[in-house]
């Protein structure tokens, strides 16, 4: 779990890990292209440039899985923490995983970079209540962004 900050509450109830997916988030009769930074069983992050209101409901859809129902539990600019209404089956969350670490292209990881100084950004800016939120996405991204660099340099070695 993230670490916590003095007077945040924890309110994340399963470990979550990063990943890159492609979704789209439904709020109503409107559609939006998302990305899905982080997931867990329970419910994931996502970067979005829908306005959504906290405790709303949306329909996230990811490749591979029946479109979810999801609760906003909260929201941040573009970044928002979804609560799945019924949590993912260990087999297909760990086949999203898959899916979402496989190796990165040079673009995905400079996406990471940007989430990450976006992030670190808006922890700065943000209510006491999001800024260990913000400081998170911003952490996770920035360690996968080396992580995934490394990995791709080893790759496009000879």
């Amino acid at each position: 779990m993230a670490e916590s900050n003095p007077g945040q509450v924890e309110r994340r109830r399963a470990e979550r890990s990063a990943l890159l997916l492609s979704a789209t988030i439904r709020d109503g009769s409107r559609k939006a292209p998302a990305r899905v930074i982080d997931m867990s069983t329970k419910g994931c992050r996502i970067e979005c440039s829908t306005v959504v209101s906290d405790d709303s409901f949306v329909l996230i859809g990811i490749a591979g899985l029946e479109a979810k129902r999801c609760r906003v539990a909260w929201h941040c600019e573009e970044f928002i923490g979804l609560e799945f209404e019924s949590p993912l089956s260990e087999a297909v969350f760990e086949r999203l995983l898959q899916d979402g670490q496989k190796n990165l292209s040079a673009t995905e990881i400079r996406d990471l970079r940007s989430i990450s100084s976006r992030t670190q950004w808006l922890a700065k800016k943000a209510d006491v209540e999001l800024i260990g939120t913000m400081a998170d996405i911003s952490r996770r991204c920035a360690e996968n962004a080396v992580v995934e660099g490394l990995r791709f340099k080893a790759l496009k070695r000879p």
